[in-house]
């Protein structure tokens, strides 16, 4: 029993060990992130993407993503439809992948409606948000509980298994969004997305496997 009880503390310890953080300066200084669609520029202590027309991505050196937590510390701006921040992964391309983003200029929106457009999940190239905002309306996104200031820095964490993503907003326990995925991919690229039209700033990310 004594044998056993400590072969389970070993592997939990082995876990914790897993999780690793991605120097994103160091890493582009290195030439190991592959920009798609976007200008990268480094300012002090995090990168910055430009704007751009369609979605840009940022593939980290991580290249069998498959089960497990991201972290991603990130800031965008209050301007509308000109921030849409996030974590793509499982990509199998630059076309095909998941995704899990904000749209920061609908944090504190007035109107009720634009507030539930806060997070959202896509699964390219066929879940569009587009497409599911036509076709599963409020499904896969949703308002933000005590938002982040929108021109400020915020974490966003995301839970992924092979069924269900979850994403949790800075120290938040209750998770802002909850979906049931929709891609078959188990496994995959890990990275930056940025939505049509919109850059981003980005300091660091984090990630542990299952």
């Amino acid at each position: 029993m004594y044998k056993l009880i400590l072969l389970v503390a070993i592997s939990a310890v082995a876990f914790a060990q897993k999780k690793q953080t991605l120097p994103l300066t160091d890493l582009y200084k290195r030439g190991s992130l592959q920009v798609v669609n976007r200008e990268l520029k480094i300012i002090e202590d995090f990168i910055q993407l430009s704007e751009n027309k369609e979605e840009g991505l940022v593939w980290l050196p991580v290249s069998d993503f498959k089960n497990g937590e991201i972290e991603i510390e990130m800031r965008g701006k209050d301007v509308i439809q000109r921030s849409f921040i996030g974590i793509a992964f499982h990509a199998q391309n630059d076309s095909t992948y998941d995704a899990v983003y904000c749209r920061p200029f609908n944090f504190f929106a007035k109107d009720s409606v634009r507030r539930i457009h806060a997070i959202q999940y896509i699964s390219h190239p066929k879940y569009t948000w587009k497409k599911l905002r036509e076709e599963r309306n409020a499904e896969f996104e949703k308002e933000i509980r005590n938002p982040p200031n929108p021109n400020g820095w915020f974490m966003m964490r995301l839970i992924v298994d092979d069924k269900t993503i979850k994403a949790y907003i800075n120290q938040s326990k209750e998770p802002s969004l909850v979906v049931q995925k929709l891609s078959n991919a188990t496994n995959g690229k890990l990275g930056i997305f940025v939505g049509d039209g919109a850059g981003g700033d980005f300091r660091s990310i984090r990630y542990s496997t299952k």
